[in-house]
């Protein structure tokens, strides 16, 4: 018996770091967002291709000189967040503004704006929607090393009806170049070759626009812009390719005929009703509501500075609170939730302010947390992000204090690690 007991003891001082190990992270304690329970000092074994290959006690285990060791101190670590509904422009350029600068302004600010994701803790990103393939390029630029940034889940250019929210309605027509934006489709046929179209350039995930918005000119966020068959022409069609497909839906009808057409994630869900979240609920394959309810506060106290159309402040004044009153409605209900902030409405830097906002109309704070890691790693079909588990990457942030018991500590991460390489300071 006392034999067996040394023998014991001999064995966990004697704990190696796996062969494979680049890298090793500790901190004081690690959540199991799957859980909500807290692992005492973590040591995240991660390899050179940035993935995590063991876990274990940092008390008992040990690491040879030739293994790199990120010490985070006594701080919580977390999975690195992801937001899945984001855009790459800054926030402060409105309305007609965009006129005062060139096309290749934005791919260049964009750099910009992913870093200001990734030092907030948002190891991923999801991009519904840009110009010119901007996000495609982003992410091949980041994955080459040239810039510092996020992972980058790129949609190439929206999806959309002649005059709807995702076509270009700002423009008279002698100043518009061609009979169609890109992206733009009128029929079933049309809108299957746009989803063919853009993952050719590179998309990884389909967005589509079914309803009017509130930044777009001409429309109104209820009004519904896509028939039914036109949105299970994308959905089938992305799924048959292996993509998935998020559908900005701000009204019910829009709401209701993207979940029956089987539209992966509604993006924004602002005028809800009692059938979206009955369809949301029984329906086989997952659907998931990304609304983003804090960005409302940038844009009534910004927007005018920045340039918005007083008919857009007006749209996002009177829409605001019932998408948080409906926020609440659709959890309380058990509608499947991911975190979607809208950033680019709203400053980048400022995103992790939404996960109060989330708190506050309802959510437990590790519900907001697993909205932002489990969760949307589920809805983007990926089990390579959103937990700190082995076979996922390295992506962890480190906070003071403990998010379970105070939120708002997510707005001010102290330090972020992607791919088990610890992210510098600055932009």
């Amino acid at each position: 018996m006392i034999r067996r007991v040394v023998l014991s003891l001999l064995a966990a001082s004697a704990v190696v770091s796996p062969a494979t190990a680049a890298t090793v992270i500790t901190g004081e304690r690690m959540l199991d967002v799957e859980t909500g329970r807290y692992v005492p000092n973590p040591a995240i074994f991660v390899d050179d291709t940035g993935h995590i290959t063991s876990i274990a006690d940092a008390r008992t285990v040990r690491w040879g000189a030739d293994v790199k060791h990120i010490d985070l101190g006594n701080r919580t670590l977390l999975p690195g967040l992801i937001d899945m509904h984001t855009h790459l422009g800054p926030a402060d350029i409105g309305g007609y503004r965009f006129l005062e600068y060139t096309g290749s302004f934005w791919p260049a600010v964009a750099t910009s704006t992913a870093r200001d994701m990734l030092n907030g803790g948002f190891t991923t990103m999801r991009v519904v929607g840009s110009g010119e393939w901007a996000d495609v390029g982003l992410k091949q630029a980041i994955e080459a090393g040239y810039v510092v940034g996020p992972r980058i889940v790129p949609a190439g250019h929206a999806l959309g009806a002649t005059g709807g929210h995702c076509d270009d309605t700002y423009l008279p027509p002698e100043l518009q170049k061609k009979e169609k934006e890109e992206g733009i489709g009128d029929s079933p046929e049309e809108l299957k070759y746009q989803v063919r179209r853009q993952r050719k350039f590179g998309a990884e995930v389909i967005k589509v626009c079914a309803t009017g918005g509130v930044f777009s000119r001409g429309d109104t966020p209820g009004q519904q812009q896509l028939t039914e068959d036109e949105l299970r022409a994308i959905a089938d069609e992305a799924h048959m390719q292996g993509l998935r497909v998020a559908a900005h839906a701000h009204g019910a009808s829009g709401i209701n005929a993207a979940i029956r057409a089987g539209i992966d994630t509604i993006e924004h869900a602002s005028l809800l009703d009692d059938e979206s979240i009955k369809l949301a609920k029984a329906r086989k394959r997952p659907v998931w509501f990304s609304m983003d309810i804090k960005n409302t506060d940038y844009t009534q106290a910004e927007g005018r500075k920045n340039g918005e159309l007083e008919e857009n402040i007006r749209k996002d004044r009177e829409i605001g609170q019932a998408q948080r009153d409906n926020f609440r409605k659709a959890h309380q209900a058990g509608v499947r939730m991911i975190f979607g902030s809208d950033a680019g409405v709203m400053p980048h830097a400022m995103v992790g302010q939404q996960f109060a906002v989330m708190v506050q109309y309802g959510m437990t704070p590790l519900e907001a947390i697993q909205a932002a890691t489990k969760n949307a790693s589920e809805a983007l079909g990926r089990n390579d992000v959103g937990e700190i588990q082995v076979g996922r990457y390295g992506d962890i942030v480190a906070v003071d204090g403990d998010p379970l018991r105070d939120i708002r500590v997510l707005e001010r991460p102290a330090a972020v690690v992607k791919g088990g390489e610890l992210v510098p300071p600055g932009h």
